[in-house]
């Protein structure tokens, strides 16, 4: 007799579920081996090494596995890149990143309470992908199935040029079908739209002088009021955008203030007028229309000038964003079918506001895309990240389910 928790499964999907709870101890031994690895984004060797290591554990279940490196210019290591051809059903894209914040090493259990750089961002969802293809390699096979996974290399800081670094990326979608990112779950929640990221950089200048004279038709009123305006009008006009945010991460005024590397050095006296201030920040957005918008009207604040002032907005190239498109939402509903024929929930969408940019984007669109698979995580981006391991059974199960039917 079918249990009623896999009644709405096929006799070859009950033989995947029954791999996975067969192996379910393995899934948080090779997580404590990935978080032992260093691989922060700047630490290439260690990037480069913890590539290795998926290599390794792909090539045992019948891909083709390397390690694609960057060019030196970039700063960065390279990717993990792992292939399967086939053709049968839809060519499955499996995206994750090899890199962490902070660095790691740290690994540490207290009972399924996980700890340590990467175990939800996103080690632990590189491992759900793994072992979620493992399954069906050790149950149904792979045998004629397109399967392409990428690992980048510098998911959490890119390299430069964005069009260098994600082109591994890029030529893999153009073999595929379909895009699965394994970033961390939230809850019973797919990830159907991501917001963009772009950085800018403000520069106000002014005359330096006497401070008796800030006010004074000669001297005007300096490079930090030029660059408090335009941020306090910054402030008032995006935050009545739905999705924008922009944060003014890092402020040097004085004569001068100066940013370099994402650090500040300023002189100056509180008797001497700032003649220049320098400001980097972020802004996320969820549409390419939208990123658009915020730009002109930033610009058009930047324009208008306190007197004997002047100032500069720039942006660099980021992530782009993820619209939620009608397709992600068709894969979203195979998910949600999926968790409900496994007896796990229902699957809603998860709101992209709360969301950070993602490598999705760049090959969602043109490809159906959904993401938000993999191990969720605490304390992400900070050097208290966890992840409980509780529902990693149930996180393989899915995929491995929805990449099951969409290879049929």
């Amino acid at each position: 007799m079918v249990p009623a928790a896999v009644a709405g499964l096929s006799p070859e999907e009950q033989k995947i579920v029954a791999y996975v709870d067969a192996h379910r101890d393995e899934f948080a031994t090779d997580l404590e081996a990935a978080v032992q690895i260093n691989s922060a984004t700047e630490h290439l060797a260690g990037v480069r090494q913890m590539a290795d290591f998926f290599v390794g554990k792909f090539a045992a279940i019948g891909l083709d596995a390397r390690f694609v490196p960057l060019p030196p210019e970039t700063g960065r290591a390279g990717h993990f890149l792992a292939e399967h051809r086939g053709h049968r059903g839809k060519r499955v894209l499996i995206i994750g990143h090899l890199d962490t914040v902070f660095p790691g090493a740290n690994w540490s259990r207290e009972g399924n309470r996980a700890n340590g750089a990467g175990v939800g961002d996103m080690k632990g969802g590189d491992l759900v992908a793994l072992h979620a293809l493992k399954a069906l390699a050790g149950t149904v096979g792979l045998d004629d199935t397109q399967i392409i996974v990428v690992f980048t290399g510098d998911e959490e800081l890119p390299g430069r040029p964005i069009s260098t670094v994600r082109q591994t990326l890029r030529d893999a979608a153009a073999r595929s079908d379909v895009a699965l990112a394994f970033e961390s779950a939230v809850g019973l929640t797919g990830t159907v739209a991501r917001r963009g990221h772009a950085t800018w950089k403000l520069v106000t200048q002014g005359v330096t002088g006497h401070s008796s004279g800030i006010f004074s038709a000669l001297d005007g009123s300096g490079s930090v009021y030029e660059a408090a305006r335009i941020l306090h009008e910054f402030h008032d006009e995006l935050k009545t955008m739905d999705g924008i945010t922009a944060n003014p991460a890092l402020i040097a005024g004085g004569t001068p203030g100066t940013i370099t590397d994402n650090a500040g050095t300023a002189t100056g006296k509180p008797n001497i007028i700032a003649q220049r201030t320098e400001v980097i920040g972020d802004l996320r957005f969820i549409s390419a229309e939208q990123l658009a918008d915020a730009k002109a009207r930033m610009q058009a604040i930047v324009a208008r000038h306190l007197p004997r002032t002047s100032a500069e907005l720039t942006f660099n190239e980021g992530y782009p964003a993820m619209p939620p498109t009608p397709e992600n939402y068709a894969l979203l509903a195979q998910l949600d079918q999926v968790s409900r024929d496994l007896g796990t929930g229902a699957i809603t969408a998860f709101d992209p506001r709360a969301r950070g940019a993602g490598d999705i984007a760049f090959v969602s669109p043109p490809l159906p895309g959904l993401d938000g698979l993999g191990l969720g995580g605490q304390g992400e981006h900070t050097i208290h990240e966890s992840g409980d391991l509780t529902p990693a059974p149930d996180l393989i199960k899915r995929a491995a389910l929805l990449i099951y039917r969409l290879t049929r």
